[in-house]
């Protein structure tokens, strides 16, 4: 798959349709795509769709699907609910699944910047799903974003619409996608002109 514009993929929700997560991740990546990078949804829908993750074993097409994407994007965003203080199972296995990346060229997400996002519904669990998250996007050496959103869904609401409840959190939430979308439009442009 070639694009004349960066890819930015997107990874995150919950089995609940139009959970906040899901909402959250869909702000980030419109940001992306307002900065010029096409971007590419795989939420929680798609999500709960792929098997648990087992090594060694032929991939169904779905899982197909989420491998081919990353290995395609120039940057990704990772959006996960805090559950239990860290990120969810069904997101975990998502990433799990980047294992089938460890033997190419560009192993995992190196040197791919990586957006996180964290939602749960009180604060202590978004600070350590973010912390989570950004500790899983550097063993899959990544490179996360200076800037983490974290959305309080206890007080902060987003609707189907893209609206939200909070101004400065869809701020901080299209300020993700701007960043993974600077930098994937910067290596983009020296890959071009290479």
């Amino acid at each position: 798959m070639t694009h004349n514009k960066p890819l930015i993929v997107g990874i995150g929700g919950t089995t609940v349709a139009g959970s906040s997560t899901e909402r959250a991740l869909q702000i980030a990546l419109a940001a992306a795509a307002e900065a010029g990078a096409d971007v590419q949804l795989f939420g929680g829908e798609t999500l709960a769709a792929l098997p648990l993750y087992t090594p060694g074993v032929t991939r169904a097409d779905n899982e197909r699907a989420l491998v081919s994407a990353v290995r395609a994007a120039s940057g990704v965003i990772i959006a996960s609910p805090g559950y239990h203080g860290s990120v969810s199972g069904l997101v975990k296995n998502a990433i799990d699944l980047l294992e089938e990346t460890a033997r190419d060229s560009r192993p995992y997400l190196a040197d791919v910047p990586v957006g996180l996002i964290a939602t749960a519904y009180g604060w202590q669990a978004t600070g350590s799903t973010v912390a989570a998250l950004r500790s899983i996007a550097h063993a899959l050496r990544g490179w996360p974003t200076p800037f983490a959103a974290t959305v309080n869904s206890a007080q902060t609401k987003l609707d189907a619409q893209g609206g939200c409840s909070d101004p400065a959190v869809v701020e901080q939430l299209r300020l993700v996608g701007r960043q993974v979308a600077a930098a994937a439009l910067r290596d983009h442009a020296t890959r071009a002109a290479a």
